[in-house]
């Protein structure tokens, strides 16, 4: 029993420890993303110096009906500077196959965001992240988009040597 134990100890640790990671953390998304649901995520600059790589984090389920997703993302530095993006990302294959990774229905995509990024300034950071989706033909965003369940964000020390 006691082997068994340890056993799974070392596993979690194994599992759980991410030498690369440097801030992670997720927003719950309940019922459907409604298009004023900003998901807000703060964290300090880890340095000024080294280069990091921001990842946007989705838990979709098969009530996304959707091949792609739009997002608006917001950057803001401590010095009050921000930095907007609109992106689109490919969700699913053209046959429907999800891209993201995952054994049930849930499934997790890890999206570049921003890659090799110097944080110039010390202090607290603000990434917030809403949902832009539109129908085709339709000038109105989608009220409530179904199927995303969570919405975070993965900070990354850059692999540069």
């Amino acid at each position: 029993m006691a082997r068994i134990s340890l056993f799974f100890l070392i596993f979690i640790c194994f599992v759980a420890c991410d030498p690369a990671g440097v801030y992670s953390e997720y927003r719950s998304v309940e019922g459907g993303w409604d298009k004023e649901d900003i998901k807000v995520f703060t964290f300090k600059a880890p340095d000024t110096i080294r280069p990091y790589h921001i990842f946007l984090n989705l838990r979709n389920n098969e009530n996304y009906k959707y091949s792609n997703l739009f997002l608006i993302v917001n950057l803001d530095f401590p010095n009050n500077e921000s930095i907007t993006d609109t992106l689109e990302y490919e969700m699913a294959r053209p046959d429907g196959e999800w891209l993201g990774k995952g054994f049930s229905s849930l499934k997790e995509s890890k999206l570049w965001y921003k890659e090799n990024v110097i944080f110039p300034d010390s202090g607290t950071y603000r990434i917030s992240v809403e949902q832009a989706m539109r129908k085709m033909g339709s000038v109105e965003g989608i009220e409530s988009l179904k199927g995303i369940t969570d919405v975070g964000i993965k900070i990354e020390k850059a692999n540069n040597k």
